[in-house]
């Protein structure tokens, strides 16, 4: 399934519910929920959603509605995902720094 987003550098809510399939009150619910949505505030108070946002909406969406995940369990799994990240950032710095060592190069 392609989706044709615009790219742009934020979205209000109206277009992220159009390119989302979502209501505006199950965003607003999620952004409870899910601590990773988080939609700066315009000037006069209106959310606007990076890409980021949107790429974690459609992965709940997706927990949600075609993989039957609780809320709670697709929070689980997102946090268990974000951990996974995380940990492969530190593997790969520890891994340079094993290469430096072996190498004698600590400059």
């Amino acid at each position: 399934m392609t989706l044709n987003i615009p790219d742009r550098m934020f979205y209000r809510i109206k277009e992220v519910c159009s390119i989302t399939g979502l209501k505006p009150h199950v965003l607003r619910y999620w952004e409870q929920e899910f601590k990773d949505i988080k939609p700066v505030k315009s000037s006069r108070g209106q959310r606007l959603y990076k890409k980021k946002d949107l790429d974690i909406i459609f992965t709940i969406k997706r927990l949600l509605y075609e993989q039957r995940y609780t809320i709670d369990g697709a929070r689980k799994y997102m946090m268990s995902k974000k951990n996974m990240l995380v940990l492969g950032q530190i593997k790969d710095e520890l891994t340079e720094v094993v290469e430096m060592l072996k190498k004698g190069d600590l400059s």
